[in-house]
């Protein structure tokens, strides 16, 4: 049987080859898909869905580099630009300041920070900026800035409260019940409130608020508290009696309790005692003005009788050894004679 035999043929190890290599990408296939397919049926939604998702990724990646390449070429700044623009001609302009809650503090500072805000556009207002620039001020213990549209700015302030008076380099200020500085005062600003004095006294006002509510009716009663050597109290009444307390926050409330018992039962507070020394924990101490000198005149007083005694009784001695003597009669001679 005759055989026709092609030129230009494959040749058979080709052809072997091209055979085992379309088995192989055939199988491949077939394990790929079969695995797409378990994958498929793993996941909770349908091919269909996934290929939405997978649209909304690249259409969300496309917005995102398309914002990145504006913000890179200043549209959102020009944009805002001109919001605030249209917005200052539609009205919406600052052109109205109110501010609420100033009782004590001078008002016009308040105005001084936000008076730079005016003519600004609503929308272009930085609320937060202004909030911190005010509670820059001592007086101000919070704030809150708020718009009311169209064109007023509304600041509501909390004031600090003054506690006390530090007194320092011949100065008075003005204190909260924390220590924060308001500002310096006059002699005559200041009166009715405790003055504070010593190094760091400033730091200790709620220890010392804390201390004085141990005892609440020695409280109106003082007048001054001065920290010594930054760790005790001396406490100055009203009276001008100074109370000397000991270290320690136990053992100063408890000297001072135990004053205002005192105080009670033996009227201490307007007596002849200058000073109180509580520092011992066994006893106290009290000194009585002008009771040394007193004493020691009573000394000399008492030493200077008894010298006038003494010469009292030599006169008087001599007096009586004079008075025994016999007198000599005119013109008698003695037994020699």
């Amino acid at each position: 049987m005759a055989q026709t035999i092609r030129r230009g043929g494959k040749a058979v190890r080709r052809a072997a080859a091209a055979s085992g290599t379309k088995r192989k990408v055939t199988a491949a296939r077939r394990q790929t898909g079969s695995v797409i397919d378990q994958i498929m049926q793993w996941m909770p939604f349908s091919e269909e869905t996934l290929h939405r998702i997978l649209m909304f990724m690249i259409l969300g990646g496309a917005v995102v580099l398309a914002w990145v390449v504006a913000s890179m070429a200043g549209v959102p700044q020009l944009a805002e630009a001109e919001m605030a623009m249209i917005s200052a001609k539609s009205g919406f302009e600052v052109k109205r300041v109110e501010v609420r809650g100033v009782n004590r503090m001078n008002e016009l500072k308040i105005y001084e920070k936000v008076l730079g805000q005016r003519d600004q556009a609503m929308p272009r207002l930085d609320i937060a900026a202004l909030r911190d620039e005010l509670l820059q001020l001592s007086w101000v213990k919070d704030a809150r800035v708020s718009r009311q549209l169209p064109d007023t700015l509304v600041v509501d302030v909390i004031e600090r409260s003054p506690n006390a008076v530090l007194r320092r380099d011949g100065k008075l200020t003005l204190i909260d019940e924390t220590g924060h500085p308001l500002e310096d005062v006059n002699p005559a600003k200041a009166k009715g409130l405790l003055v504070l004095s010593g190094n760091g006294a400033e730091d200790r006002v709620p220890d010392l608020v804390h201390l004085l509510d141990t005892a609440p009716a020695l409280r109106p009663q003082v007048a001054e508290a001065e920290w010594i050597g930054n760790r005790r109290w001396n406490l100055t009444f009203k009276t001008r009696q100074v109370l000397a307390l000991p270290e320690g926050e136990t053992e100063s409330a408890s000297a001072l309790l135990t004053f205002a018992r005192m105080d009670g039962v033996d009227r201490l507070l307007g007596g002849k005692v200058a000073s109180f020394d509580m520092r011992s924990t066994d006893r106290i101490y009290m000194r009585v003005p002008g009771r040394a000198d007193a004493a020691a005149a009573a000394v000399r007083a008492e030493a200077s009788a008894k010298a006038e005694a003494a010469t009292a009784r030599t006169e008087a001695a001599r007096a009586a050894v004079a008075s025994a003597a016999p007198a000599k009669a005119p013109g008698s001679k003695t037994a020699q004679d």
